[in-house]
């Protein structure tokens, strides 16, 4: 079992910046950053493969978050810049054994962080 702790989170105006952070207690393969605002669904933002060298963004943050992860601390990161109000939403850290899959579907994952909340005002 893998645990996963996200920290990082907090309140940003538009146009700012805030890292999030996910501290595993074991090595894992494919990581991932989803997110879930309220009344909506949990969506994929980025996951990142087992080596660090392939990544996957969704459309609505492509060339502003930045996903990476350092496994000599076993840690995922995602930088997010030019932030806007509906990036608003609990943010959730997910690992799998294995590598990753480009659709990022939930059912992908295995272990999940209890989430950190991003807020953005305009």
């Amino acid at each position: 079992q893998v645990q996963l702790v996200e920290s990082g989170g907090g309140s940003a105006q538009a146009g700012g910046s805030l890292r999030l952070s996910c501290a595993a207690s074991s090595a894992t393969g494919c990581m991932g950053w989803f997110r879930q605002a309220p009344g909506q669904e949990r969506e994929g933002v980025a996951i990142i493969s087992p080596a660090g060298g392939v990544t996957y963004y969704a459309d609505s943050v492509k060339g502003r978050f930045t996903i990476s992860r350092d496994n000599t601390k076993n840690t995922l990161y995602l930088q997010m810049n030019s932030l806007k109000p509906q990036d608003t939403a609990m943010y959730y850290c997910a690992a799998v054994g294995g590598g990753c899959y480009a659709a990022m579907r939930e059912s992908d994952f295995d272990y999940w962080g209890q989430g950190t909340q991003v807020t953005v005002s305009s």
